[in-house]
């Protein structure tokens, strides 16, 4: 069975990965139910949901993430103020919102999601995807020559702050999206 990967714009997970590269995931035969990032077995006659580039033995999804609603259905609130996100996260609830909270940093990076939301049960990612697991981002970064050669290869060539671009040599096109901080401060973007 071909592995597939996709990326999602799931902020937490990318800004662990690489100096804040978009992230994604791998096809599986079951797809677990932790919602996010992966490709998992495609029905016959499926539309693609996006661009792909196949790096290894995995394809990953080459746009960022941008749902308001788990894979049920079920709404996932956007917190609008430090004091919401804080709260959702106090609660250990789900919650998404805009770097900045502005709708325009969408239209770049997609959306950022909390941890609860990444890791809800009730799946992030559309039918046929979750998030990629620590062993795909290894085998993803192990393939792309480790930790200190992978950055530049997945990094965009523009939009990276301080000479941080990268070559995307690999296709991948990572943006530095940037992340929110529990107490709902924003850093990292550029």
């Amino acid at each position: 069975m071909k592995k597939v990967t996709l990326i999602l714009c799931v902020k937490l997970m990318a800004v662990m990965m690489l100096a804040s590269c978009t992230g994604g995931g791998t096809k599986d035969e079951e797809p677990p139910n932790t919602g996010g990032g992966i490709k998992d077995e495609e029905p016959p006659n499926k539309t693609t949901l996006s661009k792909e580039v196949t790096i290894g033995k995995q394809v990953w999804m080459t746009q960022n993430l941008d749902v308001d609603k788990f894979r049920n259905g079920e709404v996932i609130p956007e917190a609008k103020t430090d004091g919401e996100w804080k709260a959702y996260a106090d609660a250990g609830e789900a919650a998404w919102c805009y770097y900045e909270n502005d709708p325009a940093n969408g239209e770049i990076y997609g959306k950022l999601y909390n941890w609860y939301a990444v890791s809800d049960s009730r799946g992030l990612a559309p039918v046929g995807y979750h998030i990629p697991s620590d062993a795909e981002w290894t085998l993803l970064t192990d393939y792309s020559g480790g930790a200190e050669k992978a950055g530049a290869k997945m990094k965009s060539k523009q939009g990276w702050a301080e000479d941080g671009n990268g070559t995307n040599s690999s296709g991948f096109s990572g943006l530095p999206g940037g992340n929110r901080n529990s107490n709902g401060s924003f850093d990292l973007i550029g």
